[in-house]
């Protein structure tokens, strides 16, 4: 079987004529020979968008994740991956039964009071199902595809080939392709695992506790498991659906304004953001607010990374390429003999041509697009959760600007930048430090003063232990000299009775 899938694999190669990408001039030839030049009609990117796409949901998946990956691939490959879509045929329902009757050990009819037989949504891993729970609350079921794991086990061993069959020359080994695989695999593995998406969804729930902005469903756990998911019934518009939107009375541009809220108040504020916001995750309630679903691929990052972020941001909004330059020093993510000169004319280069254009026409996840380019030229090896942040970014950008074209992303991020910025540095970063670190002082300054004096004890232990060590070594020194003296003057008296 894995044999076949293989033949299916190297004939999509071919018919596509992906053998551009093949590092061998050998596979070139051989893939020249048997197939058609016509296959090169179309650009790169889009014959390698639609070869995934013909290949299935795993390679679509590794396709999505490649798309991220600017720091690998060239810019317009990324740009088309970003395409790709997970949309794909739903399973028969018949199979769904059987997975939620093994999933709950009872038939499926005692757990819920209804399901609707028709899926609602399908992607690649699992699909989704409305049903009714058993005291009347509308939910929504999330349930793994059958047989997925294996698939995606055989899938991912021959991507693990494929790889190495990439990693045989200087330039195939310099794009990393097996740790790109590992890294895929351990990706669509967590997505796998439908209690970890819960936990997200409870965890970016209880971020946005106040409704004010974004509306996450609630996780019901007494039916969840790793292979369903069972969480509250959404009730939304689709966010692409502008004739709808207008039809419901949203006001258009203050939602385009939310969107960018809800990205950077995940960003700065929580450190935990949706880095999955195409428009088939993300709703609008008929008040308006934002509703998100599948919550399988989270980003998080730490104080540091935010530091970072918000720095060259707002060095980006009033063109500090200085700055820009130094917070890449200095956080490590160059190498420390790289010039800072250097680096500040390289992403001038970068960010003026960007900055010439009237602010409506600025795409700031284009922009970190390009400073990724820049960090490959000073080594700068780029971090993935920057990397997950710049897509998310490239999403919430386009969705914007798809609901409102003169959407400025500086005015609407900028003041939360600078709030969040005003809270960790002054006297209100101070005060948030030092409450924030208040629990752990009343637990050790109690413990202070036991802590100095078994410190002093310790030191003068040590002190004593090493005068006795040095007194014991004087003592041996000096037992081995007076033997040297005796043994000398026995060998003299020896001598003067042998005269």
């Amino acid at each position: 079987m894995r044999a076949f899938r293989f033949l299916r694999i190297v004939h999509t190669v071919g018919t596509y004529r992906l053998d551009e990408f093949l590092p061998s001039a050998g596979l070139r030839a051989f893939f020249s020979v048997f197939y058609s030049w016509a296959g090169r009609a179309r650009p790169r990117g889009e014959r390698l968008r639609l070869a995934l796409e013909s290949l299935g949901p795993v390679f679509v998946k590794f396709g999505q994740l490649l798309s991220v990956r600017p720091d690998l691939i060239p810019e317009d490959v990324a740009l088309e991956l970003a395409r790709l879509q997970d949309n794909v045929p739903p399973f028969a329902w018949p199979q769904v039964a059987a997975k939620l009757d093994r999933a709950y050990g009872r038939p499926h009819a005692q757990v819920f009071r209804a399901i609707d037989s028709v899926p609602v949504a399908s992607a690649s891993v699992a699909q989704v199902h409305f049903a009714v729970l058993p005291d009347g609350r509308e939910a929504a079921v999330k349930v793994l595809r059958p047989g997925i794991r294996e698939v995606i086990a055989k899938d991912v061993a021959l991507l693990y080939a494929m790889a190495d069959l990439v990693g045989r020359n200087s330039e195939g080994r310099r794009l990393r392709p097996r740790e790109v695989v590992a890294e895929f695999e351990k990706t669509i593995g967590d997505e796998l695992d439908l209690l970890r998406e819960a936990g997200n969804a409870s965890q970016l729930r209880r971020n946005f506790g106040d409704g004010r902005l974004l509306i996450v469903p609630e996780v019901y756990w007494d039916w969840c498991n790793r292979e369903v998911m069972v969480m509250e019934r959404i009730d939304g518009i689709p966010v692409n659906a502008a004739a709808r939107l207008r039809e419901a009375g949203i006001d258009i541009p203050k939602l385009a304004r939310d969107g960018v809220e809800i990205f950077f108040t995940q960003v700065f504020r929580d450190g935990f953001f949706h880095a999955d916001m195409h428009p088939g995750n993300i709703f609008v309630a008929r008040d308006g607010r934002y509703c998100g679903v599948d919550f399988g691929i989270m980003g998080t990052l730490s104080e540091e990374d935010k530091n970072y972020l918000a720095t060259n941001f707002m060095a980006f909004f009033h063109r500090d390429y200085h700055r820009v330059a130094m917070a890449h020093i200095e956080a490590g993510w160059v190498p420390a003999d790289a010039r800072p000169d250097e680096l500040e004319a390289a992403v001038r280069s970068v960010c003026e041509p960007i900055f010439d254009r009237p602010l409506k026409d600025i795409y700031f996840g284009t922009l970190l697009l390009r400073l990724f380019e820049v960090s490959r030229r000073f080594r700068m090896e780029v971090q993935p959760q920057l990397v997950l942040l710049q897509k998310t970014l490239l999403q919430v950008e386009g969705l914007g600007r798809q609901l409102d074209p003169d959407l400025d992303l500086r005015r609407t991020a900028q003041p939360i930048l600078e709030r969040w910025m005003n809270e960790q540095v002054g006297l209100r970063g101070l005060a948030k430090s030092l409450r924030d670190e208040a629990p752990a002082w009343a637990r050790t300054l109690p413990q202070l003063p036991r802590l100095v004096h078994r410190l002093l004890t310790d030191v003068t232990l040590r002190r004593l232990e090493d005068n006795i060590e040095r007194l014991a070594d004087a003592q041996r020194l000096q037992t081995r000299v007076l033997a040297a003296i005796a043994a000398v003057l026995s060998l003299m008296v020896i001598g003067f009775f042998l005269r």
